[in-house]
């Protein structure tokens, strides 16, 4: 299942880029062309960036690819390395649920008081719901490091997969 799902935001974030790009594109024709852009295809350009943002700090944590200082734990070996990246990822997932609940918080809250976007009079809940998505992805990612962390596996290999 979690192949499923990095394979799934593997190509949602790879088709979202070539969506933005067509967008931003036509915004750019149509102003310097045509005199006459429409105004929702910079909105949407903007939604689709938040979605990015927000799912690939998710793949970047199963990639391990955000910005981490390890001159100092990469000194440690066996069970206190272990037991330090525990605590990394203890507090990371800490903060990820945070934001899956509080961006939960915020999408009801938009979902109830009707707020729309400006331009394209879209629910202002859609944009929001990236938040919780990524946090919730960046959650279950943690959760798998930790169990790999535990089992030995926690240096990494430059394509994703780890070496025990």
């Amino acid at each position: 299942m979690i192949k499923k799902f990095a394979k799934a935001e593997e190509a949602l974030l790879v088709l979202t880029l070539v969506a933005m790009v067509a967008l931003i594109f036509g915004q750019v024709v149509g102003r310097y062309v045509f005199s006459n852009a429409p105004s929702w295809t910079e909105e949407m350009a903007r939604y689709i960036h938040i979605f990015q943002v927000w799912i690939g700090a998710s793949y970047a944590v199963k990639l391990r690819e955000h910005i981490r200082v390890e001159a100092f734990i990469t000194r440690f070996h066996g069970l206190a390395r272990k037991i330090l990246e525990t605590i990394s990822l203890l507090i990371w997932f800490a903060m990820a649920l945070f934001l899956a609940y509080f961006g939960t918080m915020l999408v009801m809250q938009s979902l109830s008081n009707g707020q729309v976007t400006p331009a394209m009079q879209l629910p202002m809940w859609i944009p929001f719901l990236a938040i919780p998505i990524g946090g919730i992805g960046m959650c279950i990612r943690l959760i798998v490091q930790l169990r790999q962390i535990w089992k030995g596996d926690y240096e990494m290999h430059k394509d994703g997969g780890v070496q025990a």
